[in-house]
């Protein structure tokens, strides 16, 4: 059963929920098909096709940070994928656009600790080591609770502060390399499919298709190479893959292409 907001709300401190980010709808469907509770993807051009692949997961569509420079434009971006099957919005925004969208009725996760879109002022690093740093972060989830997000993101946020916070908000926490102990467990698909790609920390991989994609990829080279060989030794194409026209018909064109050369 596809959970909504209000239950995914409900559900803190009941018992820990699953959330994947899918790259498609291959992921989204074999997310659904074990019984992952929330999936997430960020990708536009996806978007219904994930949807479709995974209708009765939970599904939050993350608006591109870069895409939405006032608060118009995030709301009308949130009211877009919210008509076209999105459950909830994920905005890794400042508090005043959480604001706008959880006044017209929009479910909002928002984001805390280390926020990527954010790291040239922070770096791409841990957060919480220090009482004071966990404290501003803290300070950051209470004021996107205030500002009406349902859900807020933790990542990188050392996982001891990870569990206090969690317990002093009415938020659902999130956690991406933020310990056990928030309400939700996250990672991408990627990660966790053991693609290839640079792995964060926390990530960690359960399969190995950085080895599968190499050997279709040298799968692909030797097809590719027979393909060349044998249509440069003139094996390729052979009869039966050619259309072949009644001889009259080739004595015809041939007679024609004569007389119409002169």
């Amino acid at each position: 059963m596809k959970l909504e907001a209000h239950q995914i709300r409900k559900l803190k401190g009941q018992r820990q929920l699953i959330q994947v980010n899918v790259n498609g709808p291959e992921q989204a469907a074999a997310a659904e098909a074990v019984g992952i509770d929330i999936v997430v993807t960020g990708c536009a051009d996806r978007r219904d096709a994930v949807r479709a692949a995974a209708p009765n997961t939970h599904f939050c569509y993350s608006l591109r940070h870069s895409d939405h420079a006032d608060k118009a434009s995030a709301l009308r971006g949130a009211f877009d994928a919210l008509s076209t099957g999105a459950d909830s919005i994920y905005c890794s925004l400042s508090p005043h656009f959480i604001e706008t969208l959880a006044r017209e009725g929009v479910p909002v996760c928002a984001h805390a600790g280390l926020v990527p879109q954010r790291a040239r002022l922070t770096g791409m690093r841990g957060f919480g080591k220090t009482s004071s740093e966990a404290r501003a972060v803290f300070e950051a989830v209470k004021n996107f609770e205030s500002a009406g997000a349902v859900m807020v993101e933790l990542e990188l946020l050392a996982a001891p502060m990870t569990a206090l916070i969690t317990q002093a908000t009415t938020m659902t926490t999130v956690s991406i390399g933020s310990g056990p102990s928030a309400d939700v467990q996250y990672l991408f698909g990627c990660d966790i499919l053991g693609e290839p790609g640079q792995k964060p920390r926390h990530a960690r991989a359960w399969d190995d298709f950085a080895a599968e994609y190499a050997r279709l990829q040298a799968r692909r080279e030797q097809a590719f190479a027979a393909f060349k060989s044998e249509a440069q030794a003139g094996t390729y194409p052979a009869a039966r893959e050619c259309v072949t026209p009644p001889d009259e018909a080739v004595h015809e064109f041939s007679d024609w292409l004569t007389e119409r050369g002169r």
